[in-house]
């Protein structure tokens, strides 16, 4: 039997890895304010390091948030019409401004959001912080230490350039980035070395969508979650319409054009637009939360056992892993893990959005 070390040294030792892990992650960084173009896609790194896509520059952003303090709050976290507490501290009003993603710091229960002020063009990209008691302030971007990534061969015609970056997620030292280049097989996914190296070309990805019955290869990936299949590790990416991707992370190299293994379709009409992977009673499932489908809970324990669909899914039907739709959460526009046991979700109601802890189905 493997000898236990107590908990005590275990956090121990975590909270050395993390200390030495953490300064090698700020190395390189430079103090000044990050010339962000628009506030997209976010996701945590490491010891309070945000993540921030930026499609209009197209570019990846790494802050030293220093949010490292963890709170207590005495409740539940709940806010309610927190859009209106956000326009009014950016003076405006919440049809005259977006919020486009948000991510919890897993080190503090710190909630990050990136908003636009203004829904145009030209609209300003703010960062705003929640934190574990519900105090919703700006998080400034003057001053702070910061370094960036170029993202090579962007898309930049029309539509396609907005989602130059969908979707980004931290694992291994590494951030995957997923969006739309300028190549003929658009969809893309690249691997970043962090702290950040110069950006190669990323993979090409393309998929067989069983609801069009056919392959495709600019259609991108919305959202996706990091999980380990058979004990490596695979991006699972969602798409519009609905069509659940794995692509093993050993296959995404500079250069090359790979096709996904499609795990599930889940219904058309529909796109995704966040989704996280956790434990239950034992077992992994995978949260996805969808525009007009409502939040799925799909069961992934075969996941590794699932040839892939490779034939049309007819009528708008769903095929291949099984799930559940969550009734009791509706109107969830983003979620995020909170810790084992809660997420945090973003929910759209009639007289506004509220944010609020949540347990995991």
């Amino acid at each position: 039997m493997p000898k236990r070390i107590s908990l005590v040294a275990a956090i121990a030792v975590v909270s050395l890895v993390n200390a030495s892990f953490a300064a090698d992650l700020t190395d390189g960084m430079k103090k000044g304010t990050p010339d962000l173009k628009s506030a997209g896609p976010l996701t945590f790194a490491p010891q309070g390091i945000l993540l921030v896509g930026d499609p209009q520059a197209a570019a990846v952003f790494a802050i030293a948030t220093e949010d490292t303090s963890a709170g207590s709050p005495s409740q539940p976290l709940k806010i309610e019409k927190i859009d209106g507490k956000v326009a009014s501290l950016l003076g405006t009003t919440p049809q005259g401004m977006l919020i486009n993603d948000m991510a919890v710091n897993p080190e503090t229960g710190s909630t990050f959001l990136s908003v636009s002020r203004g829904t145009g063009p030209d609209a300003e990209p703010v960062l705003v912080r929640v934190d574990s008691a519900g105090k919703v302030g700006e998080f400034s971007l003057e001053g702070v230490r910061f370094s960036k990534a170029a993202i090579p061969n962007p898309a930049t015609d029309g539509r396609s350039a907005r989602e130059v970056t969908t979707d980004l997620q931290f694992t291994d030292g590494k951030v995957i980035v997923a969006g739309l280049s300028n190549e003929e097989f658009a969809s893309n996914l690249r691997v970043l070395s962090f702290p950040f190296a110069e950006a190669d070309q990323g993979t090409s990805v393309e998929i067989f969508h069983g609801a069009h019955g056919k392959v495709e290869t600019r259609s991108p990936v919305r959202t996706f979650a990091v999980f380990d299949v058979a004990g490596k590790p695979n991006v699972l990416a969602a798409y519009t319409c609905t069509p659940l991707v794995r692509f093993p992370l050993s296959d995404l190299q500079p250069g090359k054009k790979v096709r996904g293994t499609t795990v599930a379709e889940l219904g058309n009409r529909n796109r995704p637009l966040d989704m996280v992977v956790y434990q239950k009673d034992g077992k992994d499932y995978l949260l996805i939360a969808n525009n007009s489908r409502g939040v799925m809970k799909v069961d992934v324990a075969k996941i590794d056992e699932t040839d892939g669909i490779t034939d049309r899914v007819s009528g708008g039907g769903t095929a291949g892993l099984p799930y559940d739709t969550i009734k009791e959460l509706q109107g969830v526009t983003q979620l995020d893990k909170l810790d084992k046991e809660h997420a945090l979700v973003l929910v759209q109601t009639d007289s506004g959005m509220n944010l609020e802890a949540v347990e995991l189905p």
